[in-house]
């Protein structure tokens, strides 16, 4: 069960309502902090939409610790 909190943000005039959800959602995504459904949620865009979003940004979708790679590699 999680609890959903809404947050009110006053935005300048030239940032929109959009571009902050997008960028927020990008950051918490970057960080480990919600998964990548959550984090297109926040956007309000598909899974497939946020990761094409994610590649313009250069934002890697899997992010496997070079170690963990590194044995999935081999066996």
């Amino acid at each position: 069960m999680s609890a959903t909190t809404e947050l009110t943000v006053a935005l300048p005039e030239n940032v929109s309502r959009e571009e902050a959800q997008l960028a927020l959602a990008v950051r918490l995504f970057q960080q480990g902090k919600v998964s990548l459904g959550q984090a297109a949620a926040i956007a309000v865009l598909s899974k497939r939409a946020f990761i094409e979003v994610l590649g313009r940004e250069g934002v890697p979708v899997v992010n496997y610790p070079a170690d963990e790679l590194s044995g999935e590699m081999r066996g």
